[in-house]
């Protein structure tokens, strides 16, 4: 079965990407001088990722938890990773934020293309400029009052959670915002990091944990990545 359904997810999504890069594509132009933070074109793609691919099949069962904690106004929001479809879990927050991702996927056709007009913001993994990529165009963003997302393992975690690079808390330490935790299980049960291969059955949940204010911090990055990281891992053993 899992052949049939890795079939069957990527058979709708090379069928329907085209469709939606074109709507947004013609929402992006449209909609631009009333809505030049693309607000409307995030709502688009969230309502369609989560929506549409993160159930193309009847045996995934994904729920969103706690979207009541997410505070208004900028925000770091931090998410654990386990595989590609934690990018389609999360967008069931729906809310507005800017994701952070690794550089090569803005080449990717469709994809990439999408993300650009998003305005997503780009970092290239171990390059000695990754930390000034990352909060350059975030902090834009931050103050133009537009939370952003951010990987904080760097990337896809094997089974154990991975250290916490300090860069998203870094940036919510000089820009005074929340850091908001969101943990995500259940992803790697579906999809093997990059796959190609999807279970047919899996049981995905997004739960946002209580937002830590800025003035609960301190001041090292190092310190408040590890304390948050702590979190994940009481919330993660309690959830086992």
């Amino acid at each position: 079965m899992r052949y049939v359904v890795s079939l069957w997810f990527f058979v709708l999504f090379l069928v329907t990407a085209p469709l939606l890069f074109t709507l947004g594509a013609v929402l992006f132009v449209v909609a631009y001088p009333l809505d030049p933070d693309r607000q409307w074109l995030h709502v688009l793609v969230c309502r369609w990722c989560y929506g549409l691919w993160m159930h193309a099949s009847p045996g995934w069962k994904v729920r969103v938890e706690g979207r009541e904690l997410l505070p208004k106004g900028p925000c770091v929001y931090v998410v654990n990773h386990q595989s590609f479809a934690d990018i389609l879990a999360v967008m069931g927050l729906f809310t507005p934020y800017k994701f952070v991702a690794k550089a090569s996927l803005f080449r990717t056709p469709l994809v990439g293309w999408m993300m650009t007009l998003l305005g997503y913001v780009p970092i290239v993994r171990g390059s000695s400029q990754s930390m000034e990529q990352l909060l350059g165009p975030c902090r834009k963003w931050l103050r133009r009052g537009i939370p952003v997302l951010i990987f904080p393992e760097g990337t896809y975690s094997p089974g154990e959670l991975l250290p916490f690079k300090r860069g998203a808390f870094q940036l919510a330490l000089e820009e005074h915002v929340p850091v908001v935790p969101v943990l995500v299980r259940g992803t790697r049960e579906l999809v093997d990091g990059d796959g190609p291969w999807m279970s047919p059955r899996a049981t995905v949940t997004v739960r946002v944990l209580p937002a830590l204010p800025p003035e609960s911090f301190g001041p090292d990055a190092v310190a408040l990545a590890t304390r948050v990281r702590d979190q994940y891992v009481e919330a993660l053993a309690v959830a086992s």
